[in-house]
This record gives structure tokens, C-alpha cells and sequence, in this order.
């Protein structure tokens, strides 16, 4: 007998979704349906879970979800069932500081690492110890696991060193026994701390790595040959004697050349990674690592910073050393320059083989040009660039919605707002070579980076590839200003290579600096100053959207696409470190400074209010009716569809 047709009310989602539980779906349309805007925008608070005696520092599923694990500062784990919110197990660690990482290697095997420098791994139902390390010198902040491979756990330590630890083998915590993948001190110096380590899901043999620096390093580690750990006498076993011992050999590399050049890759944010003293402050400290479900891409929430996405495979060096304009400078020039400024392009422009095309953006998307250049104009600089995310996001290859985000990012001015500027600048230029805002815009930028010698060269291309504008009066008031910053460069002493201290770090560490690859994309909002265990997670297989926690106890939500941030809720009442979802629904968990595990999920679409919503300050009134009379009577509708799907307004 044939299977009876679905009812009108069975299609669409719900209808996807009684599908999936039939078994009748395909994988990618299961991805689709794990987390959807609808979703965020109903996501509230089902339920708190109570148990702990003190802060709740790390949160872990098992692999199917049935089992979600937490640990705290009291020193036990507790197994809670999420469906019943019930304790299953409450165990004592033995542990005798904080914990700062839970893990499941399997469903009977836990492992847990703490602030007295152990690592631990033990049967759930037995009970029986299968692991006891000590080899640490410093608090343990986390633990990583490989997905395919429930007998390795690695380990990092505010004692520079990476430890691999395999179950099938008996531990001993002596000089013979080889368990160091990466020892820290050796590259960075004697201050250097792991902060965090994750395993690339999709390739296990691939390692991040973050430390109290805003370098994120990835590892090959079938190439690298574990080590031995260089231990203090026997008579002397102090923590204080034994990190002395370690550091040792402090940035003078490895002794046994352990990670080859072609071991490891550097990922930083290129406004930091290119500034000339790298001891920035506030000290920066990579508190997260997280990858994708596919394993391209890397998720860093890095402290006093922002939250980046860095491309495993097509991330790039920083876009000024890129400098495509001051490469070709006075020596490219296949169009005819008094021609192409005449265009006037009505409102977005594209370029294909060297000729600009004119084109009309979507309704939709001119409403928002609209009115972010209304709040740019206006000096509302952060909602403009709300509406100008939305358009990119629907319209990515339009230069002037790039050029245009570009100049409200320089009037902004928050921290990396103007490098993001100039990635912008570089995006509009290859979109359109003749859009002159950008080219004088991109020379703009780099002198507020204090990079006169490279926004020299640009305004050079800026005159020579567009004489009508080259004696304009702005032209001649940045050409003043990038003149003095070279008259002072010439009379100062060259004091390059002055940041970095002898025997400070290693010629790899530096060689690795150097060539350290450029994000993807940033997302900004919340705030990573006061813990050293925040996190941020990718939410749902397809990453569409992210979370992080903040120190004002809220969790925020981003678009992926977009970088706007769709929903903030109030997770705690101090600071909300921990986010983890459920690996095959939406289901949230967090925790922070409060001892309680809260649940989060989508809420029934009853009209009821979620209470721990954070509501932003709404914009003027007659911003919205600019927005309006924008549109006129054409189309109504269209209108409130662009206002609704901005509720940050």
C-alpha cells in the first residue's frame, strides 16, 4: 500500500522535518532545517538546571546528545539528561582546583583537566581511573578530542606546552616518557601560556592552537615528533622549579627541530598582526578555537578583541601587503581614464573585461542603500553599517555598497574598523577599477593606519588614474598630511626590528609571524575582557549563524553572512563564558559565573514574549518614515518587509 499524501499543513518545514524523522531526507536539507532564522528569533529559555556549588566552567554533549556534561569549580561533573533535566551522575573528580574542560572520548569515558595541572580520565559506570597526568606545571585550561579516535586527549597548559595523551598506553609523568607535541616556551619565550586546542573534525591529524597572544596556530601533527618532557630533578618538584627547568631553552627553538616550517600555519587579524610593536594593550589572548562542521574554516574568539572566521584553505596574507594598486602603479592602464569618469553608474556597477557595467540593484537592496547612507549621513555610523551587511549580503558583488560600508567604517573608528575599511576599498577596486571613492577612500585609510609610505603610492595611482580629480582640494589636504608623515619618518632613526628582543623568540616563531594569514570576515558586539574561557561556536551544520557569551552576562547571536547581530539574550547574570549546542538540534546550552546550567530552544509561537531578550535602543521614528517616503506608494509592503527584518532599528 502506497504511503498516503501529506496535508496541506505536513508541507514546508514541518513537513521536512517529519520527513528527516522518517528517514526520507536528505542530509543537506536536515542541515538546513537544524537552525533557521525563524528559529532564532523564537529562541528563549526552557529551562535551568541546578546542582552546582559553584561557577560553571565548561560544558560538553555527548555524541548523540543524550548526555550533556558539566564541571565547575566545586570540583564534580555532572551528567544531566537535557530531555527530563535530571542529574544521571554527580561525580567527584578528585581534582583539587577548577575545571576548566569536560570531554567525552566515549560514551563510558570522561576526561576533565583543572587549574592543579592534571588531567584526568575515568569510567562513567566503573568508576575506574584509566588516566592520571601530572606533567603539567601550570593550570590546564583545555582539553581536545579527535572524533574518530576515542583513546587520544590533548591537553593545553598555561605552561606553554601541547601534551598528547594516548589511553592505550601506560602514563608515566617522568623525562623518559614522550608526550610533548608543541612546547610553547620554546618559540615564544618563557611567558608563553596555552590557552586552547581543537581538533579539526573532518581532519584529525590537523590542531589549532591559541595562546596569550593573538596568533592562532594550526598543526599538521604527522609531522611533528613528540618529545620528551624536560622535567626537574627528582628532589626538586615544586611548580615553581619545574617551569624554570622548562624555560630553559626559552625562544631558542626546538632542540630536535620537532615542528618543521611546513608543520604549522599562523592565522591573525591583519590590523594586528601587521602594527609594529606586537605588545599591544590590552594584552590579547586567544580564549576560543572552534572549526566548522566541514573543517574549512576556524572560529576564534580572541580576548580584548573581536570573534574572527579565518579560511583554512584560502586565507591570504594581509591585504596591504596585497597592495595590487601600488604594484601597478604608473604602469597599467587599459582604459581610457577621461571616458571612464564620466560614467555615472545609477546604482551599483560591475566590471568584466575592463569595461563597467551598469546595472539596478533589487528593490530590496537599493531600500537598504537608501537608507544607510540616511544614517550615514545622519552620524549613526553602526546601524548604517546594519543596512549596508544586509545589502552586501544579498547583493555581494556591488561595489558601491562595499565603498560605501567602507566610509562609514572609517568614521566609526572602533578597533580594526578602518583595516576592515580597506579590505573594503580592495573589494570595491576589484569589483570596479573605476570607482574613484574607493581608490581615494583606500588612500585615505592607510594614512590612518600611519602607513604614509604606502598611502603615498596610492594617492600617486589615485592622480594618475584620475586627472579630473587630482587637484581637488580633499586630494590636496591628504597629500599635505601624507608629506609630513614622511618628512618625520626621514628624520626619525630606523628603529625596525627594535620590538622584538634577542632570544625572545624563535626564528621560526618570528619566520611564522611574518607570513601570519588574514580573517575572512569579524563579528563584533560583544565583550572578552574579563575571562580567559569564553567561547564562540558555529551553530548548526551549516554554520549560518554563531554565538558567543560576553562579559555583561548576555549571549549574542550573529548572522554568518551577514555579520549583524540577529538576537541577545540575558545568560547569566555576570558573565556567560560557555556556549554548546546539541549536535543534531537546536537545542543551546551556556553557563557562566552563576552556578547553573541554562537550556535554550525555540520557544512555541504563542505570542508570548521572551523575558531574557535584550532590547537595543531603537532608532528615530523619522528614520524609519525617510525610509518610507523613500519607497513611496509604489510599495508599501516592501517597507515594512525591509523595517521588520530590522528589528536593531
Amino acid at each position: 500500500m502506497g504511503r498516503r499524501e501529506e496535508p496541506a499543513w505536513a508541507k514546508g518545514t514541518v513537513g521536512l522535518t517529519a520527513a528527516r524523522e522518517r528517514g526520507d531526507i536528505h542530509r543537506s536539507f536536515q542541515s538546513r532545517l537544524t537552525v533557521t532564522q525563524s528559529m532564532i528569533e523564537r529562541l528563549g529559555l526552557e529551562k535551568e538546571l541546578n546542582g552546582h556549588m559553584g561557577c560553571v566552567n565548561c560544558l560538553e554533549w555527548n555524541h548523540d546528545g543524550s548526555v550533556l556534561a558539566s564541571a565547575s569549580d566545586d570540583l564534580h561533573v555532572i551528567l544531566w539528561d537535557p530531555y527530563r533535566y535530571k542529574q544521571l551522575h554527580n561525580i567527584a573528580t578528585g581534582h583539587t582546583g577548577n575545571i576548566f574542560s569536560v570531554k567525552f572520548l566515549s560514551q563510558d569515558i570522561l576526561a576533565t583537566c583543572a587549574a592543579d595541572g592534571a588531567v584526568r580520565a575515568r569510567s562513567i559506570t566503573g568508576g575506574a581511573p584509566l588516566l592520571e597526568c601530572s606533567c603539567h606545571c601550570g593550570r590546564v585550561k583545555r582539553l581536545a578530542t579527535a572524533p574518530d579516535n576515542p583513546h587520544l586527549i590533548w591537553s593545553a597548559g598555561e605552561d606553554g606546552l601541547i601534551l598528547q595523551h594516548d589511553l592505550r598506553e601506560p602514563h608515566h609523568c617522568n623525562s623518559e616518557y614522550a608526550n610533548v607535541l608543541v612546547n610553547l616556551l620554546n618559540h615564544l619565550g618563557r611567558y608563553a601560556e596555552a590557552k586552547c586546542v581543537s581538533v579539526n573534525p573532518r581532519r584529525p591529524y590537523q590542531l589549532a592552537v591559541g595562546a596569550n597572544d593573538f596568533y592562532v596556530r594550526l598543526y599538521d601533527t604527522r609531522m611533528i615528533k613528540l618529545a620528551k618532557l624536560q622535567a626537574a630533578p627528582p628532589s626538586s618538584r615544586m611548580t615553581w622549579d619545574r617551569q624554570n627547568v622548562r624555560c630553559s631553552r626559552a625562544g631558542h627553538g626546538d632542540p630536535d627541530n620537532n615542528i618543521p616550517r611546513a608543520a604549522c600555519t599562523y592565522f591573525a587579524p591583519g590590523h594586528l598582526s601587521m602594527e609594529p610593536n606586537e605588545h599591544t594593550f590590552p594584552k590579547k589572548a586567544t580564549t576560543y578555537v572552534a572549526f566548522s562542521n566541514d573543517g574549512n574554516e576556524l572560529l576564534v574568539n580572541l580576548g580584548s578583541e573581536q570573534v574572527y572566521i579565518f579560511d583554512i584553505n584560502a586565507a591570504r596574507i594581509p591585504v596591504l601587503l596585497e597592495s595590487f594598486i601600488i604594484q601597478h602603479n604608473h604602469g597599467y592602464r587599459q582604459e581610457d581614464d577621461k571616458d571612464r569618469d564620466k560614467q555615472q553608474p545609477k546604482n551599483g556597477t560591475n566590471t568584466a573585461n575592463g569595461t563597467t557595467q551598469q546595472y539596478e540593484l533589487p528593490e530590496r537592496v537599493s531600500l537598504l542603500k537608501k537608507m544607510a547612507n540616511d544614517l550615514l549621513y545622519k552620524g549613526i555610523y553602526s546601524a548604517a553599517l546594519e543596512f549596508y551587511n544586509n545589502a552586501i549580503k544579498e547583493c555581494p558583488d556591488c561595489a558601491i555598497l562595499y565603498a560605501n560600508r567602507a566610509a562609514a567604517l572609517m568614521r566609526r573608528g572602533w578597533s580594526g574598523d578602518t583595516y576592515a575599511a580597506i579590505k573594503d576599498c580592495y573589494k570595491a577596486i576589484k569589483l570596479d577599477s573605476s570607482h574613484v571613492k574607493s581608490h581615494f577612500r583606500l588612500a585615505k585609510a592607510l594614512m590612518d593606519l600611519k602607513r604614509a609610505r604606502e598611502a603615498h603610492e596610492c594617492l600617486l595611482y589615485f592622480k594618475d588614474k584620475f586627472p579630473r580629480h587630482a587637484t581637488s582640494h580633499a586630494v590636496f589636504l591628504l597629500q599635505k598630511d601624507i608629506n609630513v608623515a614622511l618628512e618625520g619618518m626621514e628624520t626619525q632613526p630606523d628603529e625596525a626590528g627594535a620590538t622584538e628582543e634577542p632570544g625572545v623568540t624563535s626564528a621560526l616563531e618570528r619566520t611564522m609571524r611574518a607570513s601570519a594569514l588574514d580573517y575572512k570576515q569579524r563579528f563584533l558586539g560583544h565583550c572578552n575582557t574579563t575571562t580567559d574561557i569564553k567561547e564562540a561556536n558555529f551553530l548548526g551544520p551549516d554554520a549560518n549563524y554563531l554565538a558567543a557569551g560576553s562579559d555583561d552576562g548576555s549571549m549574542f547571536i550573529w548572522c554568518r553572512r551577514s555579520g549583524n547581530i540577529v538576537r541577545c539574550l540575558r545568560g547569566d547574570e555576570s558573565i556567560v563564558n560557555c556556549i554548546q549546542m546539541h549536535p543534531s538540534m537546536f537545542l543551546l546550552a551556556t553557563s557562566g559565573i552563576e552556578t547553573v546550567v541554562r537550556l535554550w530552544s525555540p520557544r512555541p509561537e504563542n505570542g508570548d514574549e521572551e523575558s531574557r531578550v535584550l532590547r537595543r535602543r531603537r532608532r528615530p521614528r523619522s528614520a524609519l518614515a525617510r525610509l518610507q517616503a523613500h519607497i513611496g506608494k509604489a510599495d508599501n509592503a516592501s517597507a515594512i518587509a525591509v523595517i521588520a527584518s530590522h528589528k536593531v532599528i
